[in-house]
């Protein structure tokens, strides 16, 4: 541990800045360094760090209330789809005139969206309603890792697909 005046001097003779590098420590920890290439390089770290992070992005499905089916399937697997692929998903139900009169239709279409997504996602933000479009954001649930494939997995498929083949053959 130095004083602070003795510190004070050996930055100024060796013509560079002292810097607090923890203030809540104790005693506070500081550094003798040229403090302008020290915010450079903070930056650069800090720039780095923003381009390697993933942006976070939506995808959104979008349902009319009277929706058939066929459509609601296909579409709900899409949307399980994007939540096992790690996106966020916003629901959207559009209506349209009269429609407008029917929001609990377009509710009963969203609820069931989330039973069906139950387990691979959860709601992020409730159904709500935004001028026309009544809206609900769904959010990836994390996913237990698969295993990955060893050569003693593929060696044990391979046998038991040669297995059922011999059986076949012989009968």
């Amino acid at each position: 541990m130095v004083p602070i005046a003795q510190a004070l001097e050996l930055a100024e003779e060796r013509e560079l800045d002292l810097v607090e590098v923890s203030g809540q420590a104790d005693p506070p920890v500081c550094r003798i360094l040229d403090y302008g290439k020290y915010k450079f390089q903070q930056q650069k770290r800090d720039k780095d760090a923003r381009k390697k992070s993933k942006g976070q992005v939506v995808k959104e499905m979008k349902m009319r209330p009277k929706i058939d089916l066929h459509d609601y399937n296909f579409k709900v697997r899409a949307i399980k789809d994007f939540l096992l692929s790690g996106f966020r998903v916003k629901v959207a139900v559009f209506f349209r005139g009269r429609e407008m009169a029917f929001l609990d239709r377009g509710r009963e279409v969203l609820d069931k969206v989330v039973r069906d997504c139950d387990g691979i996602g959860k709601v992020d933000m409730p159904p709500r309603m935004e001028g026309r479009y009544m809206r609900l954001m769904l959010m990836p649930l994390p996913q237990p890792a698969r295993k990955p494939k060893t050569a003693e997995t593929d060696k044990a498929v391979k046998l038991e697909k040669e297995g059922t083949e011999e059986h076949v053959a012989k009968e």
